[in-house]
């Protein structure tokens, strides 16, 4: 095996090979070329290197990896990437290709860190590290019989709101928005809802003149522009309520952020509403087996749309072996609270 590596400045250049490799495998939109592009883009530093791994003439691996302190390097892992900047081909050789990968890198390479692997695109492996828990919605049958398997607390919660806003005369309206020309106009107006909440104070607040807006609005028109996109707005009567952003690529849909109008009364639940009418419209629209993927920590109200939950992981890749037990014998050490009187 081979790794060859190029500033990832120049990323456009392979974006079609790194969209061919990324193909082979489980859908995953957040690992194509269009979100990693967008990443680098928007949070660059220009230190990144994209690593491409040649085996018998056959790219088997890429990754876009950066300096993570003195001798550690790691993949690419801005907040707003769910996942690792990490593809390989099926069955592919991992402790190999990585073995492979150490010397390649800049400098003296001692560590590489390999952040945020979803064991559905890579195989876990022995000693990798716990990262968080995710939830998915499989489409498996009609909206109808996924929604009877739903707690009896949800369905009759979300009826009950959906009865009080009638008797209110509050029209309720889910639209959905494709188009790439509108993909700006939604993030200025997820923007808005976001900005007015507790994201605003401290400071985490999508904004189209920050780095997370422009990430956003580049990221969506590139996946709208090829019918891949989809921001869903929930309206009470003429209020924006809440808004989900999402992108698809063939049978999985992610949905990568969710926000509300905080100023709605406690006892309505907009983004609840919301994910009630677009899940059943997925569920017509989405081919069976196909995945309705969260990416982010299992919460609460996760728990309460699926009983699927894995675990996304960190593996440490160690130039050496003896750096590897030195590494675990310190950890060791520091997990031993000494003894007081």
């Amino acid at each position: 095996m081979k790794w060859a590596l190029t500033p990832a400045t120049q990323f456009s250049n392979a974006a079609a090979r790194w969209d061919a490799l990324q193909a082979s495998h489980v859908a995953a939109p957040m690992l194509q070329a269009d979100f990693a592009a967008a990443l680098l883009a928007a949070f660059g530093t220009g230190g990144e290197w994209l690593a491409c791994c040649v085996d018998a003439g056959e790219t088997v691996a890429m990754a876009i990896v950066a300096p993570h302190g003195r001798g550690s390097w790691a993949t690419f892992q801005p907040a707003q990437a769910p996942l690792g900047l990490w593809i390989e081909r099926p069955g592919l050789d991992r402790a190999a290709a990585t073995a492979a990968l150490l010397p390649a890198l800049p400098g003296v390479a001692l560590v590489l860190g390999l952040t945020q692997l979803d064991p559905l695109l890579a195989p876990r492996p022995d000693g990798a590290i716990d990262y968080i828990q995710t939830a998915r919605i499989t489409v498996a049958g009609s909206f109808d019989d996924y929604w009877a398997g739903r707690g009896k607390n949800l369905r009759s919660n979300l009826k009950k709101q959906r009865a009080r806003l009638a008797a209110e005369g509050t029209t309720l309206r889910l639209q959905v928005s494709t188009d790439a020309a509108g993909m700006a106009d939604a993030v200025a107006d997820f923007g808005r809802l976001e900005s007015a909440g507790w994201k605003a104070q401290a400071g985490t607040a999508v904004h189209l003149e920050n780095a997370q807006g422009r990430f956003y609005s580049r990221m969506l028109a590139a996946f709208a522009a090829r019918g891949a996109a989809s921001v869903y707005r929930y309206w009470f009567g003429d209020q924006l309520v809440a808004m989900d952003l999402c992108i698809r690529q063939g049978d999985c849909i992610v949905v990568l952020k969710t926000t509300y109008d905080e100023s709605v009364p406690k006892m309505y639940s907009p983004a609840l509403l919301m994910r009630e009418e677009a899940v059943r419209a997925l569920f017509t629209e989405l081919p069976p087996r196909a995945r309705i993927e969260f990416y982010g920590k299992v919460m609460e109200w996760h728990t309460r749309w699926t009983e699927e939950v894995r675990t996304l992981y960190h593996v440490n890749l160690y130039r050496w072996a003896a750096l590897r037990r030195l590494h675990a014998l310190a950890q060791r050490r520091r997990a031993v609270t000494p003894l007081t009187e």
